[in-house]
């Protein structure tokens, strides 16, 4: 998953801690270890945003469900499924 405004091409340098065995089985099947932090991390963020966007948004789309059950859908009438 792609986050639209982290611009891949800004790069900084951190120090991470792994477990050391897991390190080198990585290296060992040819696994990028800074590709792979990079992904988790990024699959990490996204993650987050999402429950952000969910629990910021929680009461708007309770209410539009409540609305969509007791009066249904706008135009039902029009559906051919």
């Amino acid at each position: 998953m792609s986050i639209p405004d982290i611009d891949p091409g800004q790069r900084r340098a951190t120090n991470v801690t792994l477990p050391a065995a897991l390190v080198a089985e990585a290296r060992e099947r040819g696994i990028n270890v800074s590709q792979a932090c990079e992904a988790g991390l990024r699959a990490s963020v996204a993650e987050r945003r999402r429950a952000q966007w969910l629990a910021e948004n929680r009461a708007a789309i309770e209410g539009y469900n409540r609305r969509i059950e007791s009066e249904g859908l706008t135009l039902a009438a029009y559906r051919r499924f």
